[in-house]
């Protein structure tokens, strides 16, 4: 809630406007009736789909992926950001891109060809990644920790 997304939406825009080739996605808050309901997944190319909603009941009949209230759509996500991101990795190598990854958190972290398609992205020579990672609270995540202390990543704290 301080701005991380609206702050990725700007520099997107601006890239975008400059010519420089990028692609990614982002998460954006679903409300109904001024309440947060959920996140949806949103590509740059304009793809939408649900990333979590709001359990309805706290019955777990199938494999659920939960945090906190909201129940992950591990289909969805992986539907919309895994070509995507496959695609990044696979580009001409002719040019430098970037690729948005907007965020790499605990509800996208349930998806292990996500872990190892982010990993591919950072490593990949022709790209630059402009990505979201949450600070830490709790329990560390893995990826999260990996990528911010890998010499080539730049931090910077958005408050």
């Amino acid at each position: 809630g301080v701005g991380k997304t609206t702050l990725i939406q700007k520099v997107t825009q601006a890239l975008k406007s400059s010519g420089i080739p990028i692609d990614g996605f982002y998460t954006e808050e679903v409300r109904e009736g001024g309440r947060r309901t959920g996140f949806d997944v949103v590509t740059l190319s304009g793809k939408r789909g649900p990333l979590s909603r709001v359990s309805s009941d706290s019955s777990t009949s199938r494999r659920e992926y939960r945090v906190g209230q909201y129940v992950v759509d591990l289909v969805s996500f992986e539907q919309l950001v895994l070509p995507m991101l496959r695609n990044v990795n696979h580009g001409s190598g002719a040019e430098k891109q970037i690729c948005v990854i907007d965020e790499i958190g605990k509800m996208e972290l349930f998806s292990q060809a996500f872990i190892q398609a982010v990993r591919q992205t950072l490593t990949g020579s022709g790209t630059v990644v402009l990505g979201t990672i949450p600070i830490p609270k709790g329990k560390p995540l893995d990826l999260v920790e990996e990528i911010r202390s890998r010499k080539d990543v730049k931090v910077f704290n958005v408050s």
